[in-house]
């Protein structure tokens, strides 16, 4: 039986960021920082507090910005010595609560989202019967546990986290030319969107195409999935945020600095 411990998690932190150009001149977009520590950070530290700890991160655009920051965790969360001659490094003590296996890899300049996975599934994906895949720029409040216990359960080749977030702007209801109702953020009821948290068999590779790296992991092969009838839906109606744009990106980190982010439960 799969378990969260033994299923990887491949996060896609390719993109460029064109929407927060000053933010992404001298990094990738997540490893944008909400309080101290990038989004990224967040997002697997969500999948940890619910057993997930082998993570596969797919980079493309500055990848050296989050090799860097992984290869040298251990030594900038830790008192340490280095003999500069040798280079040798002592880390006296951990001083972090990460228990996590980071793999990071390069996965293009371009590349599209599901040549991303297709590339990094095929090489480190290993015996695994399941796998995780995410956005690097999504936080959520689910329980990633009960989804992939779903996952399991439904049998399904695929599963996606489907959220209904308020709407941004006003809904005008209208007579005519009257306007009979105006609902300021009004919420979705029956429409689902795609939340950008997954769950695949091994058997997804196949509908991933060998050697494309403009292949769309939503366009084609959702698509198809979708269409085989082997793509199920975790509904979640609680908090679920992206960092699109500069505006979601300080409302995340106004959340963070009151001490109660919502992604942390």
């Amino acid at each position: 039986m799969s378990s969260p411990a033994d299923t990887p998690v491949f996060v896609l932190c390719g993109g460029l960021g064109t929407r927060f150009r000053e933010m992404t001149e001298l990094r990738p977009k997540p490893m944008i920082p909400i309080g101290g520590h990038p989004i990224l950070w967040h997002i697997m530290n969500k999948y940890a507090a619910h057993g997930f700890k082998r993570f596969v991160l797919c980079t493309g655009y500055m990848s050296e910005v989050i090799k860097a920051y992984f290869h040298d965790y251990a030594a900038m969360n830790s008192d340490f010595t280095v003999d500069l001659r040798s280079n040798k490094r002592v880390v006296h003590s951990i001083d972090h609560e990460q228990d996590w296996s980071v793999t990071v890899a390069y996965t293009g300049e371009h590349t599209m989202t599901g040549g991303r996975v297709a590339i990094a599934a095929r090489k480190y994906l290993g015996d695994a019967g399941h796998f995780a895949v995410t956005y690097g720029d999504g936080l959520t409040d689910v329980d990633l546990a009960a989804e992939f216990a779903f996952h399991l359960k439904e049998g399904r080749t695929g599963t996606v986290l489907g959220v209904n977030p308020p709407s941004r702007f006003g809904e005008l209801e209208l007579d005519g030319n009257r306007v009979v109702a105006f609902s300021e953020k009004p919420e979705f009821t029956d429409t689902w969107i795609n939340g950008g948290f997954f769950f695949f068999k091994r058997e997804f590779l196949g509908y991933l195409p060998d050697g494309e790296a403009g292949s769309v992991l939503e366009r084609a092969p959702l698509v198809k999935l979708a269409q085989d009838g082997e793509l199920s839906m975790w509904k979640h109606s609680g908090f679920w945020q992206c960092m699109d744009t500069q505006r979601d990106h300080d409302q995340l980190t106004e959340l963070w600095n009151t001490g109660e982010a919502p992604w942390l439960r």
